[in-house]
């Protein structure tokens, strides 16, 4: 496993350039949270009766990233990866087989999608899909923000679980 580098946005960036500097920062953080674990500890759940796990963190982003810049911004036909309509949580149901390899190399190729697709867009460029709770659509600007929000949440769950599986801390 590599050792991902992380950095903050300069303070002074443009908006767009701080938004995805944010974006990317997060996602970094998300990697380091999982980096020097065994398959079986990035599949261990965080408390039980959760299933929730350092693993299934990482297969629920490859699934958002895949949502927001594939299927709202350009409104692509892009199946789900990990859930079903029987297993609308599959991404968190990670099984003995499941593998960091196989995760993190679809959540990066989902990551590298994302940036490809946002590159061709401004920040108030609307998304070609709709809302489905307004029927509006969304900036990119919006998307960023969202996007954002998702992984600082997650990244908080995977400080705890991290914490919980060998004792490692940090931001």
């Amino acid at each position: 496993m590599t050792t991902t580098q992380r950095s903050e946005p300069v303070q002074n960036a443009d908006e767009r350039a701080m938004l995805e500097g944010w974006l990317e920062y997060h996602r970094q953080t998300l990697a380091q949270k999982c980096e020097g674990l065994t398959d079986a500890q990035l599949r261990t759940a965080s408390v039980p009766p959760s299933e929730l796990s350092l693993l299934g963190l990482v297969r629920h982003m490859a699934e958002v990233e895949r949502g927001w810049f594939r299927r709202t911004l350009l409104a692509e036909d892009a199946d789900p990866i990990y859930y079903s309509e029987e297993d609308r949580d599959g991404d968190f149901h990670v099984t003995d087989k499941d593998t960091w390899e196989e995760a993190y190399a679809t959540w990066q190729a989902e990551i590298e999608t994302a940036r490809r697709n946002a590159a061709g867009f401004a920040l108030d460029d609307l998304s070609r899909n709709l809302s489905r709770h307004n029927g509006e659509p969304f900036n990119l600007r919006w998307i960023y923000t969202h996007m954002i929000e998702e992984y600082a949440r997650h990244n908080g769950h995977a400080d705890l679980i991290r914490e919980r599986i060998d004792g490692a801390t940090g931001d």
